[in-house]
């Protein structure tokens, strides 16, 4: 079969949802078909540029390409899912969050757009009319579900899926560090882990792995010079999957700390490699895995709270073993791998 994988991406910037775009054509292509990702440069600003990106999605023409037809189109992401097909399955991402959980939020800019109110109408607006072409529509978390419903009064089914190198993640030790590898962004709040290190009162330490935007990473720098948390915290940059794995496999724990997220490979990675996984009330995602005192801990969004987590763990290793542990099982009774997600996508 020919497959299109429809989605968007900002130029120079990679994250979660490229990597699982890389990984749903990888399992395609192991499977005997022929996929190949069709991406549209998405960019949110100035507004007009914005309705112009939707414009775009909806003339893509994936029906065809040099005599030959494409057999089924999955798409993924806003606005690319506006695409005509007459074969076509969404695994919806994200919508544009600006114009829905984010609107009125600090994480939110569109609300200070002078035309903002009009463009948050008229993105729902699309949503609710195009999102319906599509016969199937599954999404990567229920969290995603919950808002398509919320917002547009559309069902949906949760197909969850595994991060990548998932096999790969594995347990060596519980050291002495809680480990935090993402996108360093505002609404990921590492910066509510740097102010938690101030609390920390075992010689227990903070690595932040993963790069940002020159203003985030200079407000967390600052916070860190300012408090004198040099031997505490460490901003470790952009580190490879081999890096990352090795984190994984000898920290105490793992810190997640983004707002009303999607899904969060960081959740399962954290499972994977048998580690407990601190995360808040509002973080979306994560709080379909974690399991407050079974796997983790849910906590408010507090820095004293995740610091008092961090000790206890750091004085209770074996609690902390447990709890990785359960989070490892927890993954495999929720039968999270490919085979079922490209089932369930192609049929």
């Amino acid at each position: 079969m020919r497959i299109a994988i429809a989605t968007v991406q900002v130029p120079f910037i990679t994250g979660g949802a490229e990597i699982l775009c890389d990984m749903l054509k990888d399992e395609l292509k192991k499977r005997g078909h022929k996929v190949e990702l069709v991406t549209i440069p998405f960019k949110w600003y100035p507004t007009e540029q914005l309705i112009n990106s939707m414009m775009m999605g909806r003339m893509i023409d994936l029906s065809e390409t040099n005599g030959e037809k494409i057999d089924k189109v999955i798409a993924v992401k806003f606005p690319a899912y506006y695409l005509k097909h007459d074969n076509k399955v969404m695994w919806l991402m994200h919508q544009h969050r600006q114009a829905y959980d984010l609107w009125g939020t600090p994480y939110g800019d569109l609300q200070h757009k002078p035309n903002g109110e009009e463009i948050r109408d008229y993105i729902r607006s699309c949503d609710n009319k195009y999102i319906r072409e599509y016969e199937k529509i599954f999404t990567i978390a229920q969290t995603t579900s919950n808002r398509l419903k919320e917002y547009n009064g559309i069902d949906s089914v949760t197909l969850y899926h595994p991060p990548l190198n998932y096999e790969k993640l594995h347990c060596e030790s519980y050291g002495d560090y809680f480990f935090y590898a993402s996108r360093i962004d505002q609404i990921k709040r590492q910066r509510l882990l740097v102010e938690a290190a101030k609390y920390i009162k075992t010689d227990a330490k903070v690595i932040i792995a993963g790069s940002g935007s020159k203003s985030e990473l200079d407000y967390i720098d600052g916070l860190i010079r300012e408090n004198h948390l040099e031997n505490k915290v460490t901003m470790a940059g952009f580190i490879s999957e081999e890096d990352k794995i090795n984190y994984y496999a000898n920290c105490l724990g793992v810190y997640f700390g983004a707002y009303n997220e999607d899904y969060g490979y960081i959740t399962l990675e954290g499972f994977f490699s048998e580690k407990p996984v601190i995360v808040h009330k509002d973080a979306g995602g994560p709080l379909e895995f974690v399991e407050d005192g079974v796997n983790g801990y849910v906590i408010d969004s507090d820095a004293k709270l995740i610091a008092e987590k961090i000790d206890y763990l750091y004085n209770h290793k074996e609690e902390a073993k447990k709890l990785g542990q359960n989070g490892k099982k927890s993954l495999i009774e929720k039968n999270i791998n490919w085979d079922y997600v490209i089932e369930q996508l192609l049929s």
